[in-house]
């Protein structure tokens, strides 16, 4: 699989040579940032939470959950829960909050309501409300909205049964509390799933399921207007089970990221494309290593912000206090301690917390770091007889030179980072057979070897 710098120069040299444009668009170079809403589950239900999440990213790739990955927004009213959030940014440079009014995983669930919140910024939220979009015995599932020029209203395209199968309903509305009838917006014939209408250039971008084939597919409309698309792309497809939808356009000027939530086998694992076309068929799949979603994150929405909004948002919610160790050779795996071994697990995994490290200066050398557990306190990883293991701290100094180590760039990848032994210089935490160990590497190590010691400091 190609690094996403090749992807992206590949796609760049092919947008050249077809006379694409390369600049982001006028709405987009203001941004240097994106948000992203959530709800999380996880394998075995630990981490579940069906309210609003919020995370930032500057890269539109990697990102870094806010509020210690805890709700920032929570129902009160209708089933108390929320599923497939989505910020809106209004006209007036506020924002909205749409939801889908379930709680916990039914499989069927009739709810003609919808969450909405207002909010300035995404630091707080106020004027919760569940207006009613329809009468029909049906879900309103993944609401979402945009801004349609024509009409001077509000889109709202949800997921529901029409009676004869599942297609995209939309109701407009100026206020997100008055909504009008609602009305067919997608109807190709076959069953659908999860709309995401993604405006730009003057034309109607949507991305969705075809619940018949399993595949996302990307649509074009010139006007926006209900049952005005045609579908552009071939069924795109990673993992066994895809689904949610979200069209992106880069503030960089790198064109368009298309990502896609997989619910099968594993549950919650993020997929990426990229394309320098949004008209175009031209989607490449991006390699698990070039991005990061949230732990347990569910059905996303993303919205760009400003620089100065991305900092207002981790002012006010905070940073994690944790970090989170992703392999380079195995990117779907992160270290993890499981009966006191540590090792790379993939994710998802139960417990989540298990993956999570404080990286705290190290033990027997500040200019070091020492990985310190979230959900054992005052246990770090050390190495005993090469083997890196999460023990106690005794307090010896024995135990602060075995658990101390220094970061250097990565020997696979220099933007990645290797882990150097403090107590053992000439040796480095690798992985074997899944198991973390010190072994010496040098210029003469292999390729393999080589990734194997190399971690990318994450979210």
């Amino acid at each position: 699989m190609p690094s996403r710098r090749a992807v992206l120069l590949t796609a760049l040299a092919s947008a050249a040579a077809a006379g694409l444009p390369l600049k982001a668009s006028a709405a987009q170079q203001k941004y240097a940032a994106y948000a992203m809403c959530y709800f999380k589950e996880s394998p075995e239900r630990s981490d579940d939470s069906f309210a609003l999440h919020l995370a930032v990213s500057t890269d539109g790739l990697n990102w870094m959950p806010l509020n210690q990955n805890d709700p920032v927004a929570t129902p009160t009213a209708g089933s108390e829960g929320l599923r497939d959030p989505f910020i809106q940014r209004k006209q007036d440079g506020t924002f909205v909050v749409l939801a889908t009014d379930l709680n916990g995983r039914p499989e069927e669930f009739v709810n003609r309501h919808i969450h909405v919140w207002d909010s300035a910024d995404l630091t707080s939220f106020s004027g919760y409300r569940r207006p009613r979009l329809h009468d029909m015995p049906t879900h309103s599932w993944a609401p979402t909205s945009f801004w349609d020029t024509a009409r001077k209203q509000y889109a709202v395209v949800y997921s529901a049964n029409n009676g004869t199968r599942n297609v995209f309903m939309v109701n407009y509305t100026t206020d997100f509390t008055t909504m009008s009838e609602p009305e067919v917006y997608f109807d190709p014939g076959f069953h659908v799933l999860d709309g995401y209408v993604l405006p730009y250039d003057g034309a109607y971008y949507l991305a969705y399921k075809n619940t018949d084939d399993g595949n996302l597919y990307v649509a074009r409309s010139a006007t926006g207007a209900p049952n005005s698309y045609e579908t552009l792309t071939g069924g795109l497809k990673q993992g066994d089970a895809i689904e949610a939808p979200i069209l992106v356009e880069s503030h960089s000027g790198n064109g368009f990221w298309l990502w896609g939530d997989s619910f099968w086998p594993a549950n919650g694992v993020f997929y990426a494309w990229s394309s320098p076309d949004i008209g175009g068929d031209n989607w490449s799949a991006l390699h698990l290593r070039d991005f990061t979603a949230p732990i347990s994150a569910k059905h996303a929405g993303i919205t760009p912000i400003t620089k100065a909004e991305r900092d207002n948002l981790v002012d006010a919610w905070g940073a994690p206090r944790w970090r989170r160790l992703k392999s380079y050779n195995y990117a779907q795996r992160y270290v993890r301690h499981k009966g006191y071994d540590a090792r790379l697990d993939p994710f998802p995994m139960e417990l989540p917390a298990d993956q999570q490290w404080r990286m705290k200066p190290g033990l027997a050398n500040p200019d070091g770091m020492s990985f310190e557990s979230m959900n054992f306190p005052g246990h770090y990883l050390r190495q005993v007889d090469f083997a890196v293991r999460l023990e106690a701290d005794d307090g010896t100094a024995a135990f602060a030179e075995s658990a101390t180590f220094h970061a250097e760039a990565g020997l696979a990848e220099s933007s990645w980072t290797s882990f150097r032994s403090h107590s053992l210089p000439d040796r480095f935490i690798r992985h074997a057979d899944f198991l973390l160990r010190l072994d010496q590497i040098g210029p003469g190590s292999d390729q393999t070897t080589r990734e194997d010691a190399t971690f990318r400091i994450t979210y």
